[in-house]
């Protein structure tokens, strides 16, 4: 039996704290939890302090809630701890209605005395946006997607009127305001217990040791081992049906399928994709798949010597031989990436430049001064996504495909991006193989984060790139409430990007996840987010 297993069933019964081999051979107690096998490690529990990964994807919908969701069908914004809402005319205020019915976790280190309130929606935000706060600067102070987003720019100020009702002051209309409020970033954390922690004189224990009004509170964490959630009886929306959700997070095959058969995994975030049809095979198990609102992509930082040259950034771009890729790393499952904005994206543009073309890749290596050639680094985030499954054998391709044209390509393989160390590097870097999944289903959410000019400060524009223009598409589409005429305006932003080339589009990836076939309710997201809510075991 392995130590997640025992870790798991823990508090079930003396029986399996002796040693049973299989744990799981009463159902009784399989019914009680399940194992989730991911890659990742959280560095905080605090998903406002992430730009994704663990924390963001699958810890966040567990352990707090939103004032708003994204409904599983149309992908719009409906009610989740907000109720209601108004919007005014100008676009420039939002109040929100709160359910009176919310409470906060109960945990071994803070009982709270009181439900979810507009109090509480306050300090959520206020950290967000005022320096003064006494909670900005906590964990470092750094809050990437939101910088990214310049949410601090946007919201003006954060209000109660009374116990449940909050409104929001904006500095500009934005349609995608609601959207935003629905993102696995935007939780509610709990005023009274950073009151608590400040009095104690432990502000960082609200970020590593959470309280949130999800259908899951943290119970047990071990760094590199495992984290264990319990259920939350007080959920507003009903108990869950699992007593425990315990996350492997050992790094120990994570991708494998033995972990499927021999149980030490019920689900298994990202299976290898040459290990599909297996999966698909076998009876025992369930192989999901949802078409993602992702792309993967070549990031140039465009004040590179050699690659602020627009011929060579196009060459790259036309010696990368885009169906070979789909083949050797995706094994079929991906589509070829046509621009930033995925084929699902109601903004997306068919047209495009995007070609193989070694031979026209060399003619404008030496019309850009380049004949025989130049030496490049490209970080590589070791991770699998949902974009990417396999980053290295993806830059590896790249680096085959680029030597013809005289570019030599040394990869520098890192476990993950840490968008900080590079945004304070920018400088000095080459390219970045790296992506994006979207947080909801407005083309802002692509376009803004990674290529705006504010988010060369974010550490998310990693290309380096600053176009006015660009920008200003993306700042009128925004305040427009026509799909047609935002349509519009987002389609002149790609053929900026088209044109100018400092993102190489690679592939949309679809996410697979495999689980035992026991396990009811768990459903995939395009935009990478998990629910537990809902998950059960039916033998």
């Amino acid at each position: 039996m392995s130590a997640l297993g025992r870790l798991l069933l823990a508090s079930v019964t003396i029986l399996f704290l002796a040693g049973c081999e299989d744990p799981f051979s009463d159902n009784a107690a399989r019914n009680r939890g399940f194992i989730y096998c991911g890659p990742g490690q959280p560095n905080t529990f605090n998903p406002q302090l992430t730009d994704g990964g663990l924390t963001a994807d699958a810890l966040s919908s567990q352990i707090y809630d939103r004032l708003l969701q994204l409904d599983s069908r149309t992908y719009k914004p409906v009610p989740m701890l907000a109720q209601s809402w108004e919007v005014s005319p100008d676009g420039k205020e939002y109040i929100f209605n709160l359910r009176q019915s919310a409470s906060f976790q109960v945990t071994d280190w803070f009982i709270p005395r009181r439900g979810v309130t507009a109090n509480d929606v306050v300090f959520s935000f206020k950290r967000l946006i005022d320096p003064e706060h006494p909670f900005h600067n906590v964990s470092g102070g750094d809050y990437p997607w939101f910088e990214s987003m310049d949410f601090a720019g946007l919201v003006d100020d954060v209000i109660a009127l009374d116990d449940y009702t909050v409104k929001f002051v904006l500095s500009r209309p934005d349609v995608s305001f609601l959207s935003t409020l629905s993102t696995t970033y935007a939780v509610i954390h709990s005023a009274e217990y950073a009151e608590h922690l400040l009095t104690k004189g432990t502000p960082g224990e609200i970020d590593s040791h959470p309280v949130g009004s999800g259908a899951f509170y943290l119970d047990e964490y071990e760094p590199h081992r495992f984290i264990r959630l319990k259920r939350h009886w007080g959920y507003w929306n009903g108990a869950a049906p699992m007593e425990q959700i315990a996350y492997d997070i050992s790094n120990r095959g994570t991708g494998s399928l033995s972990k499927l058969i021999t149980r030490e995994c019920d689900v298994l975030s990202s299976p290898i994709a040459s290990q599909l049809s297996v999966i698909e095979n076998n009876p025992d198990f369930v192989l999901a798949s949802q078409t993602g609102m992702n792309v993967a992509f070549l990031a140039l930082n465009t004040r590179h010597p050699a690659l602020s040259e627009l011929e060579v950034r196009q060459a790259i771009s036309l010696a990368i031989n885009r169906d070979t890729l789909i083949q050797s790393v995706y094994y079929g499952t991906g589509t070829p990436a046509n621009g930033m904005l995925p084929p699902m994206s109601w903004a997306y543009n068919e047209k495009s430049n995007v070609v193989y073309d070694p031979q026209l890749a060399l003619s404008l290596m030496a019309k850009a001064g380049y004949r025989h050639g130049f030496e490049v680094d490209l970080i590589v985030p070791l991770t699998p996504k949902a974009y990417n499954p396999s980053p290295r054998k993806t830059a590896e391709l790249i680096q085959a495909n680029l030597s013809p044209i005289g570019i030599k390509v040394n990869i520098i393989a890192l476990e993950d991006i840490n968008r900080k160390l590079l945004r304070d590097d920018i400088n000095e870097l080459g390219m970045v193989l790296t992506g994006w999944i979207a947080d909801n289903g407005d083309p802002d959410n692509f376009l803004r984060p990674l290529l705006s000019c504010n988010a060369k400060f974010t550490g998310w524009n990693l290309s380096n790139w600053c176009n006015r223009y660009f920008d200003r598409f993306l700042d009128t589409a925004i305040e427009i409430e026509q799909r047609n005429e935002r349509r519009d305006l987002y389609i002149q932003a790609q053929r900026i990007l088209n044109d100018r080339m400092p993102v190489i589009p690679l592939a949309h990836g679809v996410h697979y996840q495999a689980r035992n076939a026991s396990l009811q309710g768990i459903t995939l997201s395009p935009f990478g987010d998990k629910s537990f809510a809902n998950v059960s075991r039916s033998r």
